[in-house]
């Protein structure tokens, strides 16, 4: 029933890029937050995982997973930093995400325009090279608690890559959230059942989410791009980071790969579907 409803919830191509040049509108003036996940640096064809699936069948040419560990990163993570340790975890992600992505055309034109917010779904570093030009930027990842005496939730960076702190944060421009962390500047990773369950335990009550993302989220919508929600992590993870937020919020998805679980997900969070090919949406979004 779900799947048929959001059948007939979808719009004509016609209009859904009507749609998106009225959103690209909205963009420009700040009123919508992109969060942006692997699927638009597939556009680059980069040689790097750009599924959770991907970066499962890379721990599994390195080490020997169990069954349930297969396809799964989070367990596969989990599996390798209980018999060999977290340095390798972290040493193995390095090595996934050592290659550069390219920022394509969409990275490009949203790092161009002053976004109070933009949320990266994902390891690489794509972004921060789209945004290196400018100086009044800067970062916070999601941070492992898994070190000893580790008791923060996240860290902030610089647009030069410096560590920086919670004050510096209310005056950038642009605020680029990497909730699960990145291959550079320092090799952030929120990527094992451990790091997730620490998280997992508090994201409802918000606490692992940064006070700024949360002031720069209030009264605006998000807009999901190159993103999937078949698992129930990164269907968490787009719940709690959107909450609070303004709906109806926005999402560029293909109906012939939508889960079931996907399209509850959709009709569950209010959240409008989008059928159109990705490299179409950003086409509009940058002529405006």
């Amino acid at each position: 029933m779900i799947a048929a409803i959001l059948d007939q919830d979808l719009l004509q191509p016609q209009d859904a890029e009507k749609l998106v040049g009225e959103l690209a509108g909205r963009l420009r003036a700040g009123q919508i937050v992109p969060f942006v996940g692997p699927g638009a640096a597939e556009l680059s064809a980069p040689s790097v995982p750009l599924t959770p699936e991907a970066l499962a069948a890379f721990f599994g040419t390195k080490v020997a997973l169990p069954r349930r560990a297969k396809g799964n990163p989070w367990s596969a993570a989990q599996h390798i930093e209980s018999f060999k340790h977290r340095a390798t975890v972290t040493a193995l992600m390095a090595e996934a995400f050592a290659a550069p992505v390219a920022p394509t055309p969409l990275h490009q034109f949203l790092a161009s325009l002053p976004l109070p917010l933009i949320v990266d779904a994902w390891y690489d570093g794509a972004f921060r090279t789209a945004l290196e030009s400018r100086g009044d930027w800067g970062e916070v990842q999601g941070n492992t608690r898994a070190g000893i005496g580790e008791d923060r939730w996240y860290r902030f960076y610089s647009a030069a890559g410096e560590e920086a702190g919670r004050a510096d944060a209310e005056g950038w421009k642009t605020v680029l959230y990497k909730p699960h962390g990145g291959v550079i500047p320092a090799k952030n990773f929120l990527i094992s059942d451990a790091d997730y369950v620490e998280v997992l335990t508090e994201i409802d009550i918000q606490t692992p989410i940064p006070d700024v993302v949360k002031d720069r989220r209030t009264e605006r919508s998000f807009l999901f791009l190159g993103c999937r929600f078949h698992d129930q992590m990164l269907r968490t993870y787009a719940r709690q980071i959107s909450k609070r937020s303004a709906a109806p919020h926005y999402a560029v998805v293909d109906p012939e790969k939508l889960t079931l679980n996907e399209r509850r997900f959709l009709a569950s969070e209010g959240i409008v579907p989008i059928a159109l090919p990705l490299p179409r949406v950003a086409e509009i979004l940058i002529a405006g």
